[in-house]
């Protein structure tokens, strides 16, 4: 009965590790951008604005992996075992959802950084703003009528045409605007953690070359 179990578990984590991994790829393509496009000194040539469009593109992917839950909650009823989910399914599941999420956080801090560095730190919180709300859209595109990234070149016009027809409806927009500020209220906390983690980190890379200097 054991050896089943476990059989049952590793079956159920072999089936979600590819689209586990491969949304997390997806998730942290906006971020390695967001650090050649607003961590490096380059200027705004026509391949900066390139990237910057399929930054923001690929963005909602990262925040994307929060609907994933959905698979969590097929998984519980597949495995039934208390003490397999708790202590493999649902770390497995949090761990993943919180890689992507924390793309998504520290790729919009290095906008902010980019912002604050050539002198536009007051459009940070709009900027902030209207990305979460693009996201919103991005992911109900994503998750509910099935759209990808890529589909802003392979199919622009069904995205335009189909997406934007589907947003006028009334739960399409109660959709977005849950997932809006459910985008909102877990940006800020990570950000604040994020933020908080690497002051505390440059502050002991201070005191440690005080040390050496010493």
């Amino acid at each position: 009965m054991k050896e089943e179990l476990i059989a049952r578990v590793l079956q159920v984590l072999r089936i979600n590790m590819s689209w586990m991994t491969w949304n997390l790829f997806l998730a942290f393509i906006p971020l390695a951008l967001s650090v050649w496009l607003f961590r490096g000194r380059r200027g705004r040539s026509w391949v900066w604005w390139l990237g910057f469009l399929v930054f923001y593109a690929f963005l909602p992917n990262a925040p994307y992996l929060l609907t994933d839950v959905i698979h969590l909650i097929h998984d519980i009823r597949t495995i039934q075992s208390i003490w397999m989910i708790t202590l493999v399914l649902i770390p497995v599941y949090l761990v993943v959802i919180l890689a992507g999420f924390e793309a998504y956080v520290i790729s919009l801090i290095n906008l902010g950084h980019y912002l604050h560095r050539i002198g536009k730190s007051q459009w940070i919180l709009g900027v902030e703003l209207i990305t979460h709300a693009l996201c919103a859209v991005g992911i109900y595109w994503g998750r509910f009528l099935r759209f990808n990234s890529w589909d802003f070149i392979t199919q622009p016009d069904a995205l335009l045409t189909r997406g934007v027809e589907e947003l006028i409806g009334k739960q399409p927009l109660v959709i977005i605007t849950v997932s809006f500020l459910i985008l909102i209220g877990l940006y800020w906390l990570m950000k604040q953690i994020s933020l908080g983690f690497a002051r505390q980190r440059q502050t002991e890379t201070g005191i440690n070359s005080q040390h050496h200097q010493i």
